[in-house]
């Protein structure tokens, strides 16, 4: 497992032992960020349910200017601490041990950039969705990238929020949901 690109290209992260953690294969990471390759520069991202923190520091390394990373379990926080010092981006990062759910009900910011990918079939993707919605945790334009099995739908979102496209690599689905806004001028 490695950063793939930007200031932090080719730095070698720590990875779990056991199976707890599920870190996004260097397949579907790269395609993840050559879709949203644009919308990075100068953002600030939330990586939800972070594992490695793999998601949040191939941003980092590719332009955005902080990233929050959320994962409740002690011993990913933890790792995710160490990547971050390999990458040197601990300037620009924070790192949350808690409940995911719990975190989106009380941030109180507001993220250009959320990376989601829950335990598949955990349910916890659509509540992350909803909650993020409820609380309008996204900024105008910004996105959200979901990782899910393949067959996994995601709720309906009412306006401001929309489902955009998907995209499948095998068992795996990157869904693209966005957030509207002014028109840029």
């Amino acid at each position: 497992m490695r950063i793939i690109s930007g200031s932090a290209r080719g730095r070698k992260l720590k990875e779990p032992q056991g199976r707890d953690t599920r870190p996004t294969t260097d397949k579907v990471k790269e395609s993840m960020f050559n879709i949203i390759q644009f919308e990075l520069e100068g953002r600030r991202v939330l990586d939800l349910f972070s594992g490695t923190g793999q998601l949040g520091l191939e941003a980092l390394s590719r332009g955005a200017v902080h990233c929050t990373f959320v994962d409740q379990r002690r011993e990913a926080a933890a790792l995710i601490g160490e990547n971050i010092k390999l990458t040197g981006f601990t300037e620009v990062s924070r790192v949350v041990q808690g409940e995911a759910l719990s975190f989106l009900a009380s941030c109180g910011e507001k993220f250009d950039v959320i990376f989601l990918d829950p335990p598949y079939g955990s349910g916890l993707l659509e509540k992350s969705v909803a909650q993020i919605a409820k609380f309008d945790i996204l900024r105008e334009h910004g996105i959200i990238i979901c990782e899910s099995g393949a067959e996994q739908p995601l709720p309906t979102l009412q306006p401001p929020y929309e489902v955009g496209r998907e995209y499948r690599y095998g068992q795996i689905k990157l869904t693209i949901c966005r957030r509207a806004g002014r028109i840029r001028e």
